[in-house]
C-alpha cells in the first residue's frame, strides 16, 4: 500500500496543482476580460459623445450656411429711386410737388415697373424725409404715418 501511495501521491499533487493553476488562470482571464470590457465601454461612450458633438456641429454649420446663403440672396435685391420736381401753374395757385419713382431689382433684373408717387411739397420741407416716408419698398417704423400715429395717440 505504501508503494501505491508513492505512485498516486505525485499524480494527486500534479492534478491538484493543475486544478489550482486552472482556477488561478481562469480568474486572471476574467479580470483581463473585465478590464477590456471596461475600456471598450469607455471608448464606446467617448465615440458616441463625439458622434453627438459632430452631429450638432454639422447641424450648426448647415444652419450658418443656410443663413449666409439667404443673406446673400437678400443682398442681391436693391431699390432704384429717382425723383424730380414738378411745378403745376394754374391761374390762382402754383403747386410744387416732388415725383418719386421707385423700382425693385434682383441683381440687374427689374422685378417691378416704376412705382410713381406725387408728393406735395411745402415751403421749407425736408425732401429726403418726405421721400423716405412714402417709399413703397423701404420699411417704415410703427407710428411714422399719420394714421398710425393717430391710432397710437387714441389708445394711450
Amino acid at each position: 500500500m505504501a508503494g501505491l501511495l508513492w505512485i498516486f501521491l505525485p499524480v494527486f499533487v500534479a492534478a491538484g496543482s493543475a486544478l489550482l493553476a486552472f482556477y488561478v488562470m481562469q480568474a486572471r482571464l476574467e479580470v483581463a476580460v473585465a478590464r477590456e470590457r471596461e475600456a471598450t465601454a469607455e471608448l464606446r461612450a467617448a465615440i458616441s459623445s463625439c458622434d453627438k458633438i459632430m452631429e450638432e456641429k454639422i447641424r450648426a454649420a448647415e444652419e450658418v450656411a443656410r443663413r449666409n446663403a439667404f443673406d446673400a440672396f437678400l443682398a442681391d435685391f436693391r431699390v432704384e429711386e429717382r425723383h424730380y420736381m414738378r411745378e403745376t401753374k394754374s391761374l390762382f395757385a402754383n403747386k410744387r410737388s416732388m415725383v418719386l419713382q421707385e423700382r425693385l431689382y434682383f441683381r440687374n433684373i427689374p422685378l417691378s415697373n416704376w412705382v410713381e408717387h406725387e408728393l406735395t411739397v411745402e415751403q421749407g420741407g425736408d425732401l429726403a424725409k418726405l421721400a423716405r416716408a412714402c417709399s413703397v419698398f423701404s420699411p417704415r417704423p410703427v407710428g411714422e404715418t399719420p394714421s398710425e400715429s393717430a391710432k397710437l395717440l387714441r389708445s394711450a
